[in-house]
């Protein structure tokens, strides 16, 4: 799932208490407790949320749709399968207005997870607050507005670096003048390390991140505005279940932001320079088979950011069990609350100086992963920086991702219950009708699309026009966009038109796919058997076997799309890959075009309902109905079924980690028409 969050490092004034002897004099008080939510319309959000908020949660956490998050309305050809799915769409300020219902904004903290749009959101946020008397001088929160991270592991970007920058600083300086108490950015590692990063790449890129985000802003901010703006920025991190050199990673962090803060920016108040984060644990780790081994997966990974009191999480949001079988339920969520909750309230954690200070062990990793980050910062910076080093960071995490992968095959990285200690019980946990997930009521799109389309008739349209206008006007000059935005969203503008305005001064972009630069394998990968069976189909298909790899949709979550592509072409297939965000018909034209023999398909979003059907539907249309279709990605048990009797020719969901397996079992395919073994799991 995909996070944002606040703060850390100031965990209140409790925290501050002179420690007596090994005790504390006063017990801490815990870190902010978030559960990141949404999905299907703003109001059944708002419902969930304000559910969230009795149990005992003590900031919000948005989850916003695809669309919302790339920057289209949901009657886009686009946005078509991804309305409501992973979040709540908000594609104008009636409905922040109606996600935010009789929440007090001037007591809330809230986290929004957002990027490419994120000046559109927090406009939103504003307007809605003045809306009900709200200030925005006194609004507290986050927005993730981490656009390299986009680029390297994500997806959601809108626009080219340059110009998303230009956003991102943007809106940093305009929120430390009128919203002082908000972050602006929150910059991300979280999803790098989803994308394959080891501890050392986690802090490197991040860290090299930062610092080009307070370059950008520091040419639009006096000199004496920096120490603000520096305090501003917060961190979102990820904590795999290694806890304990997870840990150390955060200690890592922490001094490297202090050096950052005082010899490159010139801050000198200590206080200013702390290292504030807040953290969703891993779920890259979290495994469809035997799901149950989730929540202890997640109570250890929540040890990496509380156990040390003096690199804490200020705030935390923890998966469900059974995110990686499909969206949790209420009562799913509420158990990670109870988590946290059982471990803030119930143990003693809380009541003790930082259990790590003079640790052998613990300084001895710190300095490792300071000497290891540092080293890769300097490489960062000889490709000029975190934005034109985007295709170097790129092409590095899809070679880690493979070497995780390769370890996960091969055993040596121990999966308990996926790849050791197989042997189950069935689980009482999926055993219902809907396999223990929560299933999206099919009727949302339409609904939305309505409700847009009755938003623009009833409008100023004339008012609409004339903040389009002034928009495209600030995007063109130099001047600072948020007050362009603000405008926009008090006028009517939808979350696509604002989008479509930029788009046309900024222009398109797609990211690099880092396929191209993994380097080859070696003779460990066990690939002479299946290069034996590539040769051996190509030499009777008169040509080399010829695979499409595509990612119909929003979803840039392409991990698994891109191990799929690497693996082929190591395996000695021709490879197309486009990357994301590809619409059902491009992905069928190219696939004519290019003469492929198979197409595989990635979808995480579950938006594979609509868009599989579509996809064979324009082959169809396109002459190319005998090329089979294989699909990885979440996909429940009951969607597999219905997708192979609508004539995909195999399923693999996450269960199904054997690269190799899946690689020769879509060789055979091509070379006999037989369908492979997996019906559920991988890409």
């Amino acid at each position: 799932m995909h996070p944002t969050i606040v703060t850390m490092a100031d965990p209140g004034p409790e925290q501050h208490a002179t420690p007596v002897s090994h005790r504390l004099a006063e017990r801490d008080r815990p870190w902010m407790m978030r559960t990141y939510a949404g999905h299907s319309t703003a109001q059944r959000s708002n419902e969930l949320y304000r559910g969230n908020l009795a149990k005992g949660q003590t900031g919000l956490s948005i989850a916003f749709d695809l669309p919302t998050q790339t920057g289209y309305d949901p009657d886009h050809e686009l946005a078509r399968g991804e309305v409501g799915k992973v979040g709540v769409p908000v594609a104008h300020r009636g409905d922040m207005r109606a996600l935010l219902q009789d929440i007090p904004l001037d007591r809330m903290n809230t986290s929004m997870t957002i990027n490419a749009t994120a000046a559109w959101l927090l406009a939103l946020y504003i307007v809605c607050a003045e809306e009900t008397g709200v200030a925005a001088e006194v609004l507290q929160g986050t927005t993730q507005n981490d656009i390299i991270k986009e680029y390297l592991s994500r997806g959601t970007y809108a626009f080219p670096p340059g110009p998303s920058m230009r956003l991102i600083a943007d809106m940093v300086a305009y929120t430390v003048e009128h919203v002082p108490r908000f972050n602006p950015i929150n910059i991300c590692s979280y999803h790098l390390q989803e994308a394959g990063a080891t501890p050392v790449q986690e802090i490197a890129y991040a860290m090299s991140t930062a610092i080009a985000v307070l370059d950008e802003v520091r040419r639009r901010v006096e000199d004496a505005v920096m120490p603000r703006v520096f305090s501003r920025i917060s961190f979102f991190v990820n904590a795999g279940v290694r806890f304990v050199e997870e840990h150390a990673k955060l200690r890592a962090m922490s001094v490297l932001w202090d050096e950052l803060g005082r010899e490159r920016y010139g801050v000198t108040d200590e206080r200013a320079r702390r290292f504030r984060y807040g953290v969703q644990v891993n779920s890259l780790g979290l495994t469809e088979a035997q799901p149950e081994n989730n929540v202890q997966r997640i109570v250890l990974e929540a040890l990496a950011v509380t156990l040390g009191r003096d690199a804490r999480a200020r705030a935390i949001q923890l998966p469900a069990w059974n995110e990686a079988l499909g969206l949790p339920r209420p009562w799913d969520q509420q158990w990670s609350l109870r988590i946290q909750q059982v471990l803030a309230y119930e143990t003693d954690l809380l009541e003790y100086p930082d259990l790590f200070e003079g640790s052998v062990v613990m300084d001895g990793l710190v300095g490792e992963l300071l000497d290891g980050a540092r080293a890769e910062m300097a490489v960062v910076a000889e490709h000029g920086g975190a934005v034109e080093g985007v295709p170097y960071m790129k092409a590095a995490l899809v070679e880690s991702h493979r070497d995780r992968m390769r370890r996960v095959e091969s055993g040596e990285l121990v999966m308990v219950g996926q790849n050791r200690f197989t042997e189950t019980e069935e689980s009482p946990l999926t055993a219902d009708a809907e396999g223990g997930i929560l299933v999206m009521d099919p009727t949302v799109e339409a609904q939305q699309r309505e409700a847009l389309h009755r938003w623009r008739a009833e409008r100023n349209e004339r008012a609409v026009g004339e903040a389009l206008d002034e928009l495209r006007r600030v995007a063109a000059s130099e001047e600072n966009v948020m007050e362009a935005t603000l405008r926009a969203a008090r006028a009517g503008v939808t979350t696509g038109e604002w989008a479509e305005a930029l788009r046309g001064v900024f222009q398109a972009y797609r990211g690099p796919t880092g396929v191209g630069e993994a380097a080859d394998p070696s003779s460990e990968d066990g690939l002479d058997a299946l290069r034996d069976d590539v040769a051996d189909v190509s030499e009777r298909l008169g040509r080399r076997l010829k695979i499409l790899v595509g990612k119909p949709g929003l979803d840039g979550h392409s991990n698994g799309a891109e191990q799929i592509a690497v693996r082929a072409r190591d395996a000695g297939m021709d490879v197309v890959y486009e990357g994301i965000r590809l619409t059902p018909s491009q992905i069928a034209a190219s696939a004519v075009q290019e003469g492929v023999h198979v197409v595989g398909l990635s979808i995480l979003s579950g938006s594979h309902r609509e868009l599989i059907p579509a996809v064979l539907e324009e082959l169809r249309a396109a002459g190319a109905d005998g090329v089979p279709v294989v699909v990885g990605g979440i996909i429940p048990d009951a969607d597999a079924r219905a997708l192979l009797a609508s004539g995909v020719a195999g399923v693999y969901t996450p269960k199904d980690y054997d690269l190799n397996r899946i690689i020769r079992e879509i060789v055979h395919l091509v070379g006999n028409g037989t369908t492979g073994n997996g019906t559920t799991g991988t890409p």
